[in-house]
């Protein structure tokens, strides 16, 4: 089990699992943002608590940030799937014990041009933390 918050720490994330990798984007978004995405659907893989205020993008997603600090702590899918489910992924830059996640791989996603995975490369989050 992983967990996460806003630099404040009033907003919070539990992610249930070990993750398998995370991901970071090159939208239009994700890029400003900095993020390093981890997966899973909303009560299953994640939980939050604390006050949030969100950022809608499209008709699709919904970024939630702390109203106190900014920080984006995760987003969730705005439809859900047909068994009822809510995608949602966690912003693993939000990590309470950066050593627990500094190993894990990093997956990189052509948000910007082409909407597919980008080649594979030899990195892990503490990479991205230099």
């Amino acid at each position: 089990m992983l967990t996460g918050s806003c630099h404040c720490g009033q907003l919070r994330w539990i992610y249930k699992k070990q993750p398998d990798s995370a991901t970071a984007c090159n939208c239009t978004i994700c890029r400003r943002y900095g993020a390093l995405w981890i997966y899973g659907l909303e009560g299953e893989t994640i939980e939050t608590s604390g006050d949030s205020q969100s950022y809608v993008r499209g008709d699709h997603i919904e970024f939630h940030f702390c109203p106190k600090c900014g920080c984006v702590a995760y987003y969730q899918g705005i439809l859900r799937e047909e068994n009822g489910s809510l995608r949602m992924a966690a912003n693993l830059r939000m990590a309470d014990d950066p050593s627990q996640v500094q190993a894990i791989p990093t997956l990189r996603f052509d948000g910007f041009d082409s909407f597919k995975p980008a080649p594979a490369e030899d990195r892990c989050v503490s990479d991205y933390w230099l």
